[in-house]
């Protein structure tokens, strides 16, 4: 397995205990990223009983594995948003992750939180035209963007669309410190809890150790749902994995980078403990598809040699992101048969400001207070005829590696979820299901859902 930087360099802090005996609360959060971690925060706040059951350890998923980027500016998002859900709708996300942002900003300490410009850049003549799509959606919007041409990078830039006094973060640090505040305000959190059995219309629970947790409401922050069958999301959610690299530096960058051509990359630096690092990411592809995965690393170890004129990279990792269809995550109630279980994933490369945004949009529905956001992303939103195109694909893709991974990949261990074959990947050390996302460590135990049980290794 390879190590983030974040999680190699997380505050030495006592873990949570594991759940030791049965118990009730009004709501049950499963999922220790920071998506649960800020739902238990701000349920907690609210005078709302809080438990949070995370099966391994807090942020050692997704938010352990991301770019640390708390940022309103998603890549080229507004002017799709646009044609999509129209002026409103746009302004709508931005708002929301503006204020997931700000709030962020009111009690990160020390190293946990930065300044920096966020920047799309280009390097042909399409991409600054995309550009320049975008700068019009930020004036339409209200959005403070500067269109340019130079930056920082040693690069070659077309144009460069700068966003000024955004932020970057530790995640690890950042999440310990939210953890503790939920802790504070009430919030009972659980390490090295595994939930393996749901009773939904009992709003039951049962653990790998046989304990039970009777809830009223249940939020699912488990990156990929558990109960993604009932609404259908897991037919409308692909999912997909990207690389990392970590190297010494002696200057940190005032901005944080993403280049709008292919290939597409994701650069910053982060100073951490009186030491700087740069960090190169990209090289994306579908979850469980490649095995030979250790080339990816490969292309970011010779950009950060040849282009920064960097050592080799100290740390590597690698992280999965479901996406929606259409641009906004899933965050509300899974379907209305079931109002009380709750769904927060999708979050296409940006969950640390739409974690926060997400979880303050169910916190409001679950105590019963407006918020305008709560249609835009509810999971059981309908119209979108990308929503059936997407179906289509990744049912299509669920029986081709069902019946070509089990004739082509005898050797290969099943996937405990849905029955495909999964797909060994060398860099990283784990098997990798291309289904749904579910991988595995080398000694068969589950790392990320939405499979709950191990792989039959024997």
């Amino acid at each position: 397995m390879n190590n983030s930087l974040w999680l190699q360099t997380a505050y030495k802090k006592k873990p949570f205990p594991p759940l030791d005996k049965d118990v009730t609360c009004d709501v049950c959060i499963i999922g220790g990223g920071l998506s649960g971690i800020a739902n238990a925060y701000f349920l907690a706040k609210e005078g709302i009983d809080v438990i949070l059951l995370e099966k391994d350890t807090l942020l050692s998923g997704a938010t352990g594995n991301s770019t640390g980027k708390l940022t309103v500016q998603h890549d080229l998002v507004y002017a799709d948003l646009i044609k999509q859900f129209g002026h409103d709708h746009a302004k709508l996300y931005y708002d929301v992750n503006r204020k997931a942002m700000d709030f962020g900003r009111s009690f990160a300490e020390g190293d946990e939180l930065r300044s920096a410009d966020s920047v799309l850049f280009s390097q042909s003549r399409y991409g600054t035209e995309q550009l320049k799509a975008e700068k019009q959606a930020y004036d339409v919007l209200g959005i403070p963007g500067q269109l340019g041409r130079s930056s920082e990078l040693p690069l070659k830039t077309d144009a460069t669309l700068t966003i000024l006094n955004e932020t970057q973060i530790h995640p690890v640090r950042f999440g310990q410190h939210l953890a503790e505040l939920a802790v504070k305000a009430g919030a009972r959190i659980f390490e090295q809890t595994d939930v393996q059995l749901m009773d939904l219309k009992k709003r039951l629970l049962y653990t790998a150790n046989k304990h039970e947790i009777q809830f009223r409401n249940l939020i699912l922050c488990t990156h990929y749902p558990i109960e993604a069958l009932r609404g259908l999301q897991i037919l409308k959610l692909s999912v997909n994995r990207s690389y990392i690299a970590s190297a010494p530096a002696n200057m940190p960058l005032q901005g944080q980078y993403i280049s709008v051509d292919k290939p597409k990359r994701s650069v910053r630096t982060v100073h951490i403990d009186g030491k700087t690092h740069f960090l190169l990411s990209g090289e994306a592809h579908v979850a469980g598809m490649e095995k030979e995965t250790h080339i990816h690393y490969e292309r970011l170890s010779t950009e950060l040699k040849d282009i920064y004129q960097l050592e080799p990279f100290n740390y590597r990792w690698s992280a999965q992101d479901p996406s929606t269809p259409d641009l906004i995550p899933y965050a509300g109630a899974i379907s209305t048969s079931m109002p009380y279980v709750f769904i927060s994933t999708g979050y296409r490369k940006w969950g640390l400001t739409n974690s926060i945004a997400s979880a303050r949009i169910i916190s409001d529905q679950i105590v019963g207070r407006e918020n305008k956001a709560i249609a835009l992303y509810a999971p059981d939103r309908t119209g979108f005829g990308s929503f059936l195109l997407q179906a289509l694909r990744n049912t299509g893709l669920v029986l081709k590696e069902f019946t070509g991974g089990h004739i082509t990949r005898t050797d290969s261990p099943i996937c405990t979820h849905m029955g495909c074959r999964t797909r060994w990947n060398e860099a990283d050390q784990t098997w990798d299901c291309p289904c749904h996302g579910s991988r595995f460590r080398n000694d068969g135990s589950v790392l990320e859902g939405p499979a709950t049980k191990p792989l039959d290794l024997s």
